[in-house]
């Protein structure tokens, strides 16, 4: 049973008068100090599905993130944004840190200190999402590593519903204003109408076919690393492909995250808009970590089959991966890279000897928890950038790994098989891998899928597996 909520719930001109009152706090606050303040704003609302409010309120021009586990009953989106910074370079995630914790120290909220009752997304989040590459800066990438405080954050765990307003306050801010306008946004938020559950039964006759682009050069570029494995030259490279879609209409990013999470309600499906009119969306099934309360909680996910037409033949093909010796080598250079990283950090790991399976909608993986106490010592972000990339998205040696994906893939990475996520101001942090992803443009979509390659890999199962994921994220494009 819930604990009582200590958030402030405003319905009434005299909760009008409170925020006033708690705005004009913060703006003495600045003034005393001599510094700007983000006063934080947490309100409980009658129950929002965030979607509702990303695809009513959302602007082209304005940068967005979503966030949902379906099974775990935990959404969040954020839209506009009063913070946003760029990264780029070996020492992102360091900047990323600071750059966090400084602001954070400028945070003045409404929240009472110490309640007991901290639901999920209680806290003012930054939203980050890095590139894959550390230094993909083309001039035609549609995305940077940067970090965002957004303006809104809307989350909703089982029927409770909350948004979290940000705002920029110093001595020349006008409070009257600024309180109006919040007030006034609180009432559109209540008047959101959820118009992405009218399913458009012609969707799949818009999309004008797709197929693989050179599936003969996969298979060329599998048998050439497959050459340097047995050469000694690396022991995993994960080979990505990409697919350009084109449909008769533009593409709806928010009917399409609907249709997601409904066939894909085991994994966390996101989409991140860069305030161009493009969106990266997907239904990542990987877990790069979570942080909460200081414990950690990372996934090694390598090893993958298709799922069975019959119950019969699901479990055999669930125990065949069990058994495979080449997934199960995939999968032990993930956990025993993981493993060691985290060890480097004076962690103390804890997993199972033996991988479990992760059964999703239309594929199944090989699956190890690994979980950990983080000392107060060490920031979410310094595990981000000891894990990111892992060997089950990048290969092992990793550098060279990165350099051969350059060699090999003719497409840049951007946000695909990136780490995705959020870090709030008690420290608490969640990132994904972008992967299962497309990137929305207009009417146009490309869609990204990778496989792993390790000693005794077969090409055309290879690609076998990439079409598998590529028609499985095809389905939800509307």
């Amino acid at each position: 049973m819930l604990c009582q909520s200590p958030f402030n719930r405003l319905d009434s001109s005299q909760d009008c008068k409170k925020l006033y009152q708690f705005l004009d706090f913060c703006q003495h606050r600045a003034i005393e100090e001599n510094q700007a303040k983000i006063a934080s704003i947490a309100l409980e609302i009658p129950p929002l599905d965030p979607l509702t409010v990303l695809c009513n309120l959302a602007q082209p021009d304005q940068l967005h993130f979503y966030f949902e586990h379906r099974d775990q009953q935990q959404s969040v989106a954020a839209l506009d944004a009063v913070l946003t910074f760029e990264l780029s370079g070996s020492q992102r995630f360091v900047e990323a840190q600071k750059i966090i914790e400084q602001r954070f120290g400028q945070l003045l909220t409404n929240q009472p200190k110490g309640a007991a009752f901290q639901p999920p997304f209680s806290s003012p989040c930054f939203f980050c999402s890095f590139t894959f590459f550390e230094d993909d800066h083309s001039p035609i990438s549609p995305f940077r590593s940067s970090l965002c405080l957004p303006r809104w954050q809307i989350s909703r765990w089982n029927d409770h519903s909350l948004a979290i307003v940000n705002l920029i306050i110093d001595s020349q801010s006008r409070i009257g204003e600024l309180t109006q306008h919040i007030w006034n946004q609180l009432q559109t938020l209540h008047l959101a109408q959820y118009d992405v559950l009218y399913l458009c039964s012609d969707r799949v006759k818009r999309l004008n076919g797709w197929e693989m682009s050179n599936p003969l050069q996969f298979r060329a570029a599998v048998a050439s690393v497959l050459q340097s494995i047995q050469a000694g030259q690396f022991d995993k490279l994960v080979l990505a492909h990409a697919v350009d879609v084109c449909s008769s209409v533009p593409f709806q990013w928010g009917r399409s995250l609907h249709y997601l999470r409904q066939l894909h309600p085991d994994c966390c499906v996101f989409s991140i808009g860069n305030g161009k009119g493009q969106s990266f969306i997907g239904a990542s099934p990987e877990r790069l970590l979570q942080v909460r309360g200081h414990k950690l909680i990372t996934d090694a996910l390598a090893g993958s089959a298709c799922r069975g037409r019959t119950v019969d033949e699901d479990t055999e093909l669930a125990q065949c991966l069990l058994n495979s010796d080449k997934e199960r080598r995939e999968h032990q250079l993930v956990v025993a890279f993981i493993v060691d990283q985290l060890r480097q950090l004076g962690l103390q790991p804890q997993f199972a000897d033996a991988p479990g399976l992760l059964p999703l909608s239309n594929i199944q993986h090989l699956h190890t928890p690994i979980q950990a106490q983080l000392p107060r010592h060490l920031h979410a972000l310094d595990i981000l950038a000891a894990l990111h990339p892992t060997p089950a998205v990048a290969g092992l040696p990793r550098s060279v790994a990165c350099e051969q994906i350059r060699c090999y893939e003719p497409f840049g990475r951007s946000l695909y098989a990136a780490p995705l996520g959020w870090v709030d101001a008690q420290g608490n942090a969640e990132f994904i891998v972008g992967i299962r992803s497309a990137l929305l443009d207009g009417d146009r979509a490309r869609l990204y899928a990778g496989a792993g390659i390790v000693a005794g890999s077969d090409p055309d199962r290879e690609l076998a597996e990439i079409q598998l994921k590529l028609q499985a994220l095809l389905r939800a494009l509307v």
